[in-house]
């Protein structure tokens, strides 16, 4: 993991920040995310079905559960000291290129793209994260997602 200071975060724009670790998409976290949020696709919650008749030949992750385990996993990729707050402020661009079948391990890569003054106390940072599918070529999901950094 990196660590950056906030006060000098600006010198690494357009920089990779790095790599999270390998985190496995199990059933049981596909079936909670369902669970949860109402969304259950045979693609994801139904075994044997997705084994037979969805076009990856597996049950997959939902995209939105995908996207939201990158804040998890650029924890630990930077820390950014000399803040009392780090805020997930939303979302510029999401799109997901690859589905991530039950099983499979992602990773995110984190680039820093901007970082602007918002006032005296906060600091808006936009990174682009690709949350990568261990084994494929395309990445299972692209953001550009900002951070609200407080002082």
């Amino acid at each position: 993991m990196k660590e950056i200071a906030l006060d000098d975060l600006s010198q690494y724009t357009g920089t990779l920040i790095g790599h999270s670790s390998w985190k496995t998409i199990s059933q049981d976290m596909i079936q909670a995310f369902a669970d949860a949020t109402g969304d259950h696709q045979w693609i994801h919650i139904d075994v044997e079905r997705a084994k037979r008749e969805a076009p990856w030949k597996s049950p997959v992750a939902h995209g939105f559960l995908t996207v939201s385990l990158i804040p998890l996993l650029n924890q630990g990729v930077l820390k950014v000291t000399g803040t009392s707050a780090s805020i997930n402020y939303g979302l510029n661009k999401l799109r997901f290129p690859a589905a991530v079948k039950s099983g499979s391990a992602i990773r995110t890569e984190v680039t820093l793209k901007d970082v602007s003054a918002v006032d005296d106390q906060r600091v808006l940072a936009t990174y682009t994260t690709q949350v990568q599918i261990e084994g494929e070529d395309k990445p299972a999901c692209v953001a550009e997602n900002l951070v609200m950094y407080v002082r």
